[in-house]
């Protein structure tokens, strides 16, 4: 008897010092079950998800539309099923970022996940910090690239035409020849300054984003604030059909392409009509496709392939960079996919992105 009640009494002090602890904690927790009902919450979770004790006994179901991400009920039974940690980066209704953990709660006498601890360190200033890198790299990007075309190549041809004045006999001239050697001195130090700013970009390993568990909706959601002044002014209705949540791909490469094209949508608006864009995501054999559709003035058949191109202008003369669609198809094309566009002239345009799947391991 003596040593049931000792039994009992370990009970209480472990089941105290749980609650202690789950009292006390900063960091914002939840345990939920094998039966996806929630057991447990710290008070940090209390108020960053807008959690109850009400709460406590529901399926995670009923009460999902606290974290503003569709894919929890996907992401803890992957957790149960492969007794493996997830980790993935989500936003919640406050539009605050937090870097989520979901870890196994294994049953020591079975060995088996018997449901999951989720775990949240809010990363909002991290998450703001990343995205003005990342915009900066790609600003970097966009200038080496800018340079290579626009002043590289008039460069040498500079060089060349240099070379040919110092074989012209008239510049036997001795301060003909001064000035000349001057202006090739100066040439050939542009020409070794830009050669190595734009060699840098062939470093692969510079600026190589990672890839990550990332869902397609926030992304959406990011541009769209991006964009919102636009959106606003021009009344323009942006409807989602996501049957895909998420994916692996680096963020930053993945919020260049979906602003581009939700950009290059609105600005191709038509002015006969209110404009609307539809987003979708779907699985198509080995990709996830990402669509874009609008109702905008469309793009001639003639120019359906040159506007992926570099610096391509379209003959509308709306004003652009002629950059943004070249950079979506560069990413999806270096990342083993594809894009692919249908267009009628007067009627709308719809881009479709091909990203390969990848399994979740984690």
């Amino acid at each position: 008897m003596s040593a049931k009640n000792n039994q009992i009494q370990q009970l209480i002090k472990s089941n105290d010092e749980l609650e202690n602890y789950f009292r006390n904690t900063i960091i914002p927790q939840l345990f939920i079950d094998a039966e996806f009902k929630l057991q447990k919450f710290t008070p940090p979770a209390m108020k960053q998800f807008s959690l109850s004790a009400d709460d406590i006994g529901k399926p995670i179901q009923e009460i999902k539309d606290h974290f503003r991400f569709p894919s929890i009920i996907e992401n803890i039974d992957t957790v149960i099923k492969n007794n493996q940690i997830l980790e993935k980066e989500i936003q919640t209704t406050d539009l605050r970022w937090y870097q989520m953990n979901i870890l196994p709660y294994v049953r020591l006498q079975d060995n088996k996940t018997n449901g999951v601890i989720m775990t949240f360190v809010d990363i909002t200033m991290r998450v703001k910090d990343l995205k003005d890198l990342e915009k900066l790299i790609a600003d970097y990007e966009i200038l080496l690239d800018t340079i290579s075309h626009d002043i590289k190549n008039p460069l040498a041809n500079v060089v060349m035409a240099m070379e040919l004045l110092k074989k012209l006999t008239s510049m036997h001239v001795p301060e003909y020849q001064t000035i000349l050697q001057s202006v090739d001195n100066a040439v050939a130090k542009m020409h070794k300054v830009i050669t190595e700013l734009t060699e840098v970009r062939q470093d692969e390993h510079k600026y190589k984003p990672e890839e990550e568990l990332i869902n397609i909706e926030h992304i959406i959601e990011d541009v769209r604030l991006t964009l919102n002044d636009n959106i606003i002014n021009s009344e323009i209705t942006i409807a989602t059909d996501i049957q895909v949540s998420e994916l692996f791909f680096s963020r930053r490469k993945l919020r260049t392409v979906v602003y581009n094209l939700i950009n290059n949508a609105i600005k191709f608006r038509s002015d006969d009509r209110k404009t609307e864009i539809k987003i979708s995501t779907y699985y198509e054999g080995e990709f996830t496709v990402i669509a874009v559709k609008d109702n905008g003035i469309g793009i001639e058949e003639s120019e359906l392939e040159a506007i992926f191109t570099k610096y391509y202008r379209s003959k509308t003369k709306i004003e652009g960079t002629g950059i943004g669609l070249f950079l979506v198809k560069e990413i999806i094309g270096k990342a083993g996919g594809k894009v692919s566009v249908k267009s009628c002239l007067g009627k709308g345009t719809e881009f479709k992105v091909y990203i390969k799947n990848r399994e979740k391991s984690h």
